[in-house]
């Protein structure tokens, strides 16, 4: 059997990890690798490189609803982030920030990849649904005072699927003469994402989380008055200025399908995929009526929930889902394939011993009506075998 025939026939409900390339992407991809040109060339063969760049920056833009000149391409979401958070972020004549706060359940590329210092960053706590404490929020801008701050909030949480109350963080930011941003690489492809509606000053994302190549992302910046003024990658004028080295062009014009399919079908999508999430949800339900679904009450992605069995732990459980034919996850996909303690689930006070539990299922573009009656069946044997162990050891 060929590792294409055996991936065939398995059930693939990781897409929060990373989503598989669609065909379309590949396509693009194939067409700019046959490109001689380096996009920095006035010739011919350049300046055909430089239009595929320009395209797939237009198609971002539009994902997003920012304007194409202040989408800047990196080489993904964790670039992105580390990109922006920092205090030469600003608004053109004004200083940059002095403090940075961070919800507690942001991505490691937030909580790890800011580049302010240790004493300068405060945590932002979540309730037990994982959502943002705006009140919080609120009381330590007053106390910040002059000092500008920056805040940064996901728009959607990786491992949960919970989406936080961005717009109503801005209001209250700017309120306070502060920066925001968004961690939007979970939501985007996925539910509208408008970065005008939103109010923030700068969002992040990632092609590879709906169905674009890894290595690809974006720094989108929500008007040509904000600039990054210390840059991480120095060098030549690529990008503004603001990521030196040779475009990747295949990676940017693979981004660019990517994006255009998922705004193309992005609602009757998101019907179709909550269909499927509350069908498997109920499905757990059924199968283990001491289920904890984490969050179940707020309001989450379309494509997203996570679950607890008493007893189950994440470990055990992810290779008796492979075995099984199912690939889940136990969180983030970020930390070298290591199963560990989630710090989402610690800042939403789970308790610790069904935190060590939790499994995510993240559907998406692939996803079918049959991948959920599988998984149902992977459950079933699952948790069929953890319960004869309780009854042997009683």
């Amino acid at each position: 059997m060929t590792a294409a025939m055996a991936t065939s026939q398995r059930i693939y409900l990781d897409h929060n990890a990373t989503s598989p390339v669609r065909p379309e992407v590949s396509e693009a991809v194939l067409r700019a690798l046959q490109l001689p040109g380096n996009a920095s060339s006035v010739h011919a063969e350049g300046r055909l490189a430089r239009a595929e760049i320009e395209g797939a920056r237009e198609k971002v833009a539009r994902l997003v609803g920012a304007r194409t000149k202040n989408v800047v391409f990196t080489s993904g979401g964790t670039e992105a982030a580390n990109l922006v958070l920092t205090p030469g972020f600003r608004r053109l004549g004004q200083a940059g920030a002095a403090r940075l706060f961070v919800g507690a359940a942001e991505h490691p590329c937030v909580l790890n990849g800011h580049r302010f210092p240790e004493g300068a960053v405060e945590i932002i706590p979540v309730d037990s649904r994982g959502i943002l404490d705006l009140a919080w929020l609120e009381a330590h801008l007053k106390e910040a005072g002059e000092a500008r701050v920056l805040v940064s909030v996901q728009l959607a949480n990786n491992e949960t699927g919970v989406r936080q109350p961005v717009a109503e963080a801005a209001r209250l930011v700017h309120e306070k003469g502060g920066l925001i941003h968004t961690d939007a690489v979970q939501a985007a492809g996925r539910i509208p994402v408008d970065i005008a509606a939103l109010g923030v000053d700068a969002l992040t994302i990632s092609g590879h989380k709906f169905g674009g190549p890894k290595g690809s992302g974006a720094v989108v910046l929500a008007s040509d008055q904000f600039e990054i003024a210390d840059r991480l990658i120095r060098g030549g004028g690529q990008e503004k200025g603001y990521r030196a080295g040779t475009e990747n062009v295949a990676a940017i014009a693979g981004f660019g399908a990517a994006a255009e399919s998922a705004l193309a079908g992005l609602e009757q999508e998101a019907v179709r995929l909550r269909a499927l999430r509350d069908e498997a949800e109920a499905a757990i339900r059924r199968i283990a009526p001491d289920v904890l679904v984490v969050a179940s009450d707020a309001e989450r992605l379309p494509n997203t929930f996570a679950f607890a069995i008493p007893g189950l732990k994440a470990e055990t459980a992810l290779i008796a889902f492979d075995l099984a034919g199912v690939a889940l996850s136990s969180g983030s996909a970020c930390s070298s394939g290591k199963v560990k303690r989630s710090h989402v689930l610690d800042a939403m006070g789970v308790e610790p011993t069904l935190a060590e539990g939790v499994l995510r299922v993240s559907l998406g573009w692939t996803t079918t009506e049959e991948d959920v009656i599988r998984f149902a069946e992977a459950c079933e044997k699952v948790v069929g075998t953890l319960y004869k162990r309780r009854a042997s050891a009683a």
